[in-house]
């Protein structure tokens, strides 16, 4: 692969296997130019700033740690805060999504989504922003998702870990509802979203939810219907290390690898139809 160094000349480095394929690059680059290709603020080239900024996003590594090979990691950050801002990867996201759907036979948008969440560590990076999960004795992040029935990021909400499942529906549902044009009509979550006040926001935002009970009787791992489609989302997106803690500064930071991982899933499962 060939990189533009800071001598202004063109060096050939070998691939990591977080790079972008072609067809890969050749989809996302529309979404990710914020200024036009020849702008004489721009450096490096864009493909080497994105496969950098997967490259953290896979290995979990500080910025600073990032190999020499890449641009530098303040370029890097930079660009990855500027793309999150703007929303590039949700709109690639939503695209692909669509994309996803209509291969499955399925209508563009969805009219059921699946809700819950998960707990991830603090850091001292993230820690000002920390709460004290009770449930799962743990001090850190709460990442609230909406997925899709075929486990596809709708969207994704960040709160300090003290913060109760329950409460976080209704900005939730107005989330998913405007990213899918308001399409849902259901939604699908566990016992943690028990509750009349829980229902009451859920409809508010157009919304009836449903909570799918774990059988009384059940002992140990099973798998409860319509509730596993989220847990299967969540495990892929642990695939990316950068999400396995909450390393970030800002919340939207966490939030923008969350959608840039989502982006990364959907075109690794819609390849065959780029090419």
């Amino acid at each position: 692969m060939l990189l533009w160094n800071e001598q202004n000349a063109w060096v050939t480095r070998r691939g990591y296997p977080s790079d972008v394929d072609d067809d890969t690059y050749l989809f996302l680059l529309p979404y990710l130019l914020l200024s036009p290709m020849d702008a004489g603020q721009r450096k490096y080239p864009i493909r080497d700033v994105l496969n950098a900024l997967l490259w953290v996003a896979r290995t979990g590594a500080q910025w600073a740690y990032l190999p020499n090979d890449f641009p530098p990691a303040e370029t890097v950050r930079q660009q990855a805060h500027r793309w999150f801002e703007a929303g590039c990867f949700q709109n690639a996201a939503h695209d692909l999504r669509l994309l996803a759907r209509v291969e499955k036979s399925r209508n563009g948008e969805p009219t059921a989504i699946i809700i819950d969440s998960r707990t991830l560590q603090s850091t001292p990076e993230s820690g000002h922003r920390a709460g004290f999960d009770g449930a799962k004795k743990r001090k850190g992040t709460k990442v609230h998702l909406a997925v899709d029935t075929l486990g596809h990021l709708l969207a994704v909400l960040t709160t300090p870990a003290d913060e109760q499942d329950r409460a976080q529906v209704f900005d939730l549902c107005l989330e998913v509802q405007k990213a899918t044009g308001v399409t849902v009509e259901v939604a699908f979550a566990d016992q943690g979203y028990t509750g009349e006040q829980t229902a009451l926001d859920a409809i508010e935002a157009g919304v009836e939810l449903i909570v799918v009970k774990r059988p009384e009787a059940a002992k140990g791992f099973i798998l409860v219907p319509k509730r596993w489609v989220v847990e299967r989302s969540f495990a892929w997106l642990s695939r990316f290390r950068r999400l396995g803690r909450d390393l970030e500064r800002l919340s939207s930071t966490l939030v923008g690898f969350h959608v840039l991982a989502a982006c990364v899933l959907l075109c690794n499962n819609l390849k065959p139809l780029f090419a």
